[in-house]
């Protein structure tokens, strides 16, 4: 069977090699010159447990399966990965019921979590302050663009082709097969592909992609840009691995959390900001259909109005590296803003409801002979070889109707 695949980030390319290595004939397309251009290649490169999610949903079963079979990849084909375990600390008594029912949410997922007094906190970070932590041994960092580069490798050797610099225009149904537009992004030539089967796992476009193949995303993309900063060599000695805070149950960021990365340095981040276009890594990226998109959108419209405040001050963390610096000694104390260094951002592709409503677990839309990602937000790039196996199914299912 021919299979188009659309992306060539961690969801893509993962889907794309375990079809090839069934005897797919797979041909994956991107419009970068490179792998895990955006969300694979620009987050913080944690490989999560299953902590957060809610139990029964995608993101709870196939996350926490997903920290196991990472792990294991990673160490089978020599990308580099380590296991370092994850505190999370209550910073203030009034965390302490969240950070109970977040234990709770965890064991109901499968997750190795424990809670641990403040003495026994610091004896795995001796420099955090916290009233109370747990404890999750599971937790770790991984090359996530290693993996990619390992995944292209897969479906290349199966047979496979990854066409980079190709932008998938969009595509029909057309009885036994899928009809797709291709264009060289350097030469702007299109071609037409001819597949028996499509796959669109479009990140930051999703939505415009299905829709550019008649499907109904049900849901828009608002892109939400997350910045890190890099801490410096004496403030980066006292962080043995990873810290978070207690998130706050009304958002699906984390919030703003410490963690030593597989190259040996310790990043803080991100917060999460609106940006103004859907590949606005910095500030002064602006791209007016991408604005255009997001505010005549009612939903992010009402969920800005239920959430004045707690925006206004992501924002105000956005402008002050003192007030970035203030969340990280939550964690830290002692921390300034001179042990900031900026790093290279990244933005969430959050799919949104006209309600309002966040879409907090995975979506996937299908239609005859084509399956579209259309929200993949963290924990993604963990669970990447287990929604590749959720995607195989959905392929197949589709193809049987």
């Amino acid at each position: 069977m021919r299979v188009l695949v659309v992306g060539a980030g961690i969801i893509g390319l993962a889907t794309a090699a375990r079809l090839a290595r069934r005897g797919d004939e797979v041909t994956v397309v991107d419009k970068e010159p490179s792998l895990a251009s955006h969300q694979t290649g620009r987050n913080s490169g944690v490989v999560h447990s299953g902590l957060y999610y809610a139990p029964g949903s995608l993101k709870a079963r196939l996350g926490t399966a997903g920290a196991a079979s990472m792990t294991r990849f990673a160490a089978e084909h020599g990308v580099r990965v380590a296991t370092t375990g994850k505190l999370v600390v209550a910073s203030d008594a009034a965390e302490l019921d969240r950070l109970g029912e977040l234990a709770r949410r965890g064991a109901a997922n499968g997750v190795p979590v424990r809670e641990v007094s403040p003495v026994e906190a610091r004896e795995h970070e001796p420099e955090i302050a916290c009233v109370g932590a747990l404890r999750v041994e599971t937790t770790g960092v991984v090359d996530y663009r290693g993996v990619c580069d390992v995944l292209a490798g897969q479906v290349r050797d199966a047979g496979g082709t990854v066409l980079l610099g190709r932008a998938f225009a969009g595509a029909r149904t057309a009885g036994a097969g899928v009809r797709a537009v291709v264009a060289d992004v350097t030469t702007g030539e299109e071609h037409e592909l001819v597949a028996d089967a499509l796959v669109v796992c479009g990140g930051l476009h999703a939505d415009r992609l299905a829709r550019a193949c008649g499907v109904d995303p049900g849901a828009r993309i608002v892109p939400f840009r997350g910045e890190y900063f890099d801490l410096a060599p004496d403030a980066a000695r006292r962080v043995r691995g990873l810290v978070y805070p207690v998130p706050d149950a009304r958002f699906p960021f984390l919030g703003v959390h410490l963690t030593r990365g597989v190259e040996g340095g310790v990043h803080a981040g991100p917060n999460a900001v609106l940006a103004l276009a859907r590949e606005g890594y910095r500030r002064r990226d602006v791209s007016l259909r991408d604005l255009a998109d997001a505010g005549t959108w009612p939903g992010l419209w009402r969920l800005a109005g239920r959430n004045l405040v707690p925006g206004a001050q992501e924002v105000a963390r956005s402008l002050s590296r003192t007030l970035f610096a203030a969340a990280v000694a939550r964690l830290l104390p002692g921390t300034t803003a001179d042990d900031l260094h900026p790093a290279p951002a990244g933005v969430r592709a959050q799919a949104l409801r006209r309600d309002g409503a966040l879409v907090d677990d995975f979506l996937v839309r299908t239609a005859p002979r084509q399956v579209h990602v259309i929200n993949a937000p963290s924990p993604a790039a963990t669970a990447a070889l287990e929604i590749a196996r959720h995607l195989e199914a959905e392929l197949d299912r589709v193809l049987a109707a």
